[in-house]
């Protein structure tokens, strides 16, 4: 019951928070009562407002006792939660937001490579290298080149020994599965090159924290002149 309870809630928070990103809900269209949206989903109050707190909680909402539940300007939005940035995508491809992601990705990828030279534990190394192995095996068809990338960038900051840099790990998941798909598409390959992951890899396994960080700002230059390439004849 618990777990159909929390698959109810996060359906709701789905449908109702791309509802608001996608502009269905805002200052012309206020957000439905309580009442209405139980009716809708037909579910009880106590799950609608678990859905609704969580929405708030990720800037979408903002709620007060007997003053009721209205959307929040876009820029009060938490772009850093998975799942907003996921429905800014889903709401309409958008090459600036893409651009700023990787500008993101620009400040703080490379360093964490440096770091995972500098101090990544044995496990967190090994893990690196079963990331390039997944790449290699998706060469031939043994794996999902998509999930065997975003693996690697994931284990480098994991890697990192930060745990700022680890929290931010499912939000790159997110954003590389468009910023992947598209490079990918512009460099008229279908999978990411292991050859250019492994100068990263092999950097950090010299413990050479300058070439880890100059290999991984490469991958990710790269990405950006492709994404500017195309932000230059028009969004």
């Amino acid at each position: 019951m618990v777990e159909n309870n929390r698959s109810l809630t996060q359906t709701i928070v789905h449908d109702l928070g791309l509802a608001i990103v996608c502009g269905t809900y805002g200052a012309e269209n206020p957000f439905p009562i309580e009442a209405e949206l139980c009716k809708q989903y037909n579910v009880s109050r106590s799950i609608l407002r678990e859905a609704v707190k969580m929405l708030t909680s990720k800037g979408l909402l903002s709620a007060r006792p007997r003053q009721g539940t209205w959307v929040q300007p876009e820029q009060n939005w938490n772009l850093l939660d998975p799942d907003v940035l996921r429905w800014l995508l889903e709401r309409k491809f958008s090459l600036k937001l893409l651009a700023e992601f990787t500008e993101m990705r620009l400040a703080i990828e490379p360093q964490a490579a440096a770091f995972a030279a500098e101090r990544g534990g044995e496990a967190q190394l090994r893990a690196i290298e079963a990331a390039i192995a997944r790449m290699q095996a998706a060469e031939v068809g043994e794996d999902d080149p998509l999930s065997a990338d975003i693996a690697f960038h994931v284990a480098v900051l994991e890697a990192s020994d930060n745990r700022f840099y680890a929290q931010i790990k499912d939000l790159i998941d997110t954003a590389l599965r468009i910023s992947i798909r598209l490079t990918n598409q512009l460099k008229g390959v279908s999978r990411a090159s292991v050859e250019d992951h492994r100068k990263i890899l092999d950097a950090i396994l010299a413990r050479d924290p300058a070439a880890a960080r100059q290999a991984s700002l490469a991958l990710i230059e790269e990405a950006m002149e492709l994404i500017q390439q195309v932000r230059s004849g028009g969004e």
